[in-house]
């Protein structure tokens, strides 16, 4: 792949996690309306559905084959649950953490285990081995996660609200 490429690839994933915050914040505020956190996690997803499927229907993509869908090992359809377990926590520990705080500790979830991911190549992807450099990159995104999440300001909003 071109650098040109690569670099298009890494603005898309940027662009990717940039939404997840605004995601978090806007359905917070769904959930204050509708009552409780699931309320939101729900009309999220529902969301999701009505505006996912005219772009399949665009797209003209042909229909999953019955005998994938029979066959398919059970963990295949965990996503879905993944998905809720985030948007959920995510309602509930917003508001607590903040915004910055509560992304950089899902971020820091997120690299763990996807360093676990790769370095045993789990869910048929290609092994990746974890090296010192990975690891020390790990521990460097925790130290920025306790300067996010434990600097003054912080401390102080944890007071305020705890």
């Amino acid at each position: 792949m071109s650098t040109l490429h690569w670099v298009g690839l890494m603005v898309l994933a940027m662009i990717a996690g940039a939404v997840v915050p605004f995601q978090s914040a806007i359905n917070l505020n769904l959930g204050r309306g509708l009552g409780h956190p699931l309320w939101a996690t729900l009309a999220s997803l529902l969301v999701s559905i009505v505006v996912l499927l005219p772009v399949m229907l665009a797209m003209r993509l042909p229909l999953p084959t019955l005998a994938f869908i029979s066959k398919a090992p059970l963990w295949m359809w965990a996503g879905g649950a993944f998905g809720v377990c985030f948007i959920s926590l995510a309602l509930m520990l917003l508001p607590k953490l903040g915004a910055a705080g509560f992304m950089a500790l899902a971020l820091t979830g997120q690299v763990v285990a996807s360093l676990l991911l790769d370095h045993f190549g789990w869910f048929d992807l290609m092994e990746r081995p974890i090296s010192l450099a990975k690891m020390s990159g790990v521990v460097l995104l925790m130290v920025g996660v306790g300067l996010i999440q434990f600097s003054e300001s912080a401390t102080k909003n944890l007071v305020a609200t705890g």
